[in-house]
């Protein structure tokens, strides 16, 4: 069967799963091997759920005619998902970068839906398995397609941007995330800037921040469309930005109040707010798209608990998010300010050297008391009365439990595997 027919198939199907938990009736479902397991020994499963149709790369698991074979489920699904999006011929606006993707990629969502039916990336599907997913839920309803892209080591964008083919490209930033596959910062932008060179290739077009020198550099004989804080230059001039707490930005005589915290996320706003501009969404649909958008899933929230403060952004962390997490939180007007810091994961071996950083700065600063936990944070342990070191979040969890939080802003960040949003469970 070629890829032609799986898709004639496709479309009976209302949608397509790759979990037999979430199988819906007259579904599609891919049996995706995984590390620990074989999802074709659920096939079955999945025709008793109410599947339509399983796809199969295992002819051991063959029932009946209901069963597609096929040499790879997971390099089927992918094609599957390269022929949907050129049977669909919809603009598609990608995006990737090393911090912000989620939450630019929400925000784009929110502004180009008012004017377009559009569907985006579900929360952060945004790998081999998940931009084929993104692409499969389109349909002939949707009018703009919009999707997230993540990377961790080399080819890995490029590989993506053919799968789902984009018409615009918007690459947030090039940071010291995943550093360990990437084999460095100048393997970020390497990998990030594949983007690039496919919307050159295609000839496309690029969203391009001015503020960022790298993104001006690499986008140079792309076709695009930019905007920048105070570039008269720019397709859009943001004239001011402001942060305390929330992001408030002015443009065209515009002031656009966000739900968002920190100066780091003035860039994300910007970005959605140009590429409404691009599209044509009225100013003031942009406007309310931004400041009804509310934050969740530990990204940047503002909660309160008590009489405390909290800014809860512990889905995940790198240096440059830290980075500019801290400086921002430092630099709020609130007293009686305490970070709550986890270690930062996939670094590899520059792991020491980027913990050692945030330690140093940590110790340079008096505005904040420091909680850092984690193996790689203890393992560059200073002296200083303002921070206090937990190997385990065990540790720093017993001696939470000796301390009574009150009227304080709080800052918690660490990488998704430290999973610190478990310390709310000790903040009353």
């Amino acid at each position: 069967m070629n890829i032609q027919d799986i898709h004639n198939l496709f479309l009976q199907c209302k949608s397509l799963s790759i979990d037999t938990r979430k199988i819906e009736k007259d579904s599609m479902f891919f049996a995706i091997k995984g590390e620990n397991f074989d999802a074709n020994t659920f096939a079955e499963e999945a025709l008793k759920l109410g599947a339509l149709f399983v796809v199969i790369d295992n002819e051991s698991y063959f029932i009946d005619e209901r069963t597609i074979l096929v040499q790879n489920s997971l390099e089927t699904l992918q094609e599957l998902a390269k022929y949907h999006r050129s049977y669909l011929k919809l603009p598609i606006v990608a995006l990737t970068g090393s911090n912000g993707k989620t939450t630019t990629k929400e925000l784009i969502n929110a502004v180009l839906s008012k004017k377009f039916k559009t569907k985006a990336t579900v929360g952060n599907l945004n790998n081999h398995i998940g931009v084929p997913l993104t692409l499969l839920s389109f349909n002939k309803e949707t009018e703009i397609g919009i999707v997230e892209m993540g990377a961790n080591h080399k080819k890995e964008i490029e590989f993506l941007c053919e799968i789902a083919q984009p018409d615009y490209g918007y690459i947030t930033n090039f940071g010291k995330a995943h550093l360990e596959g990437f084999g460095g910062v100048e393997g970020v932008i390497q990998g990030k800037s594949e983007m690039y060179q496919y919307l050159a290739k295609k000839h496309k077009t690029a969203f391009v921040n001015l503020e960022d020198s790298i993104q001006i550099e690499k986008s140079v004989g792309i076709k695009s469309f930019t905007f920048g804080l105070n570039k008269a230059e720019a397709d859009v001039n943001i004239v001011s930005i402001e942060a305390n707490p929330f992001v408030v930005i002015n443009y065209e005589n515009f002031n656009v109040e966000s739900h968002l915290i920190g100066l780091y996320n003035s860039n994300n706003i910007n970005a959605a707010v140009s590429i409404g501009h691009y599209f044509k969404v009225a100013d003031q649909a942009i406007k309310e798209a931004i400041e009804n958008y509310i934050p969740e899933n530990n990204r940047s929230q503002l909660l309160k608990k008590g009489s405390n403060q909290i800014i809860l952004d512990a889905y995940n962390a790198n240096p440059s998010s830290m980075a500019v997490a801290i400086t921002n939180f430092l630099q709020l007007d609130n007293q009686n300010k305490i970070m709550i810091l986890g270690d930062m994961f996939e670094l590899g071996a520059e792991s020491p050297h980027e913990h050692k950083i945030i330690v140093d700065s940590l110790s340079n600063q008096d505005k904040s008391v420091c909680y850092l936990i984690g193996k790689s944070f203890f393992e560059n342990k200073v002296s200083n009365s303002k921070l206090h070191f937990f190997e385990t979040f065990a540790d720093f969890s017993d001696y939470l439990k000796t301390l009574d939080f009150k009227n304080n802003t709080i800052l918690i960040k660490g990488s998704r595997g430290m999973a610190l949003e478990r310390t709310l469970e000790y903040i009353s």
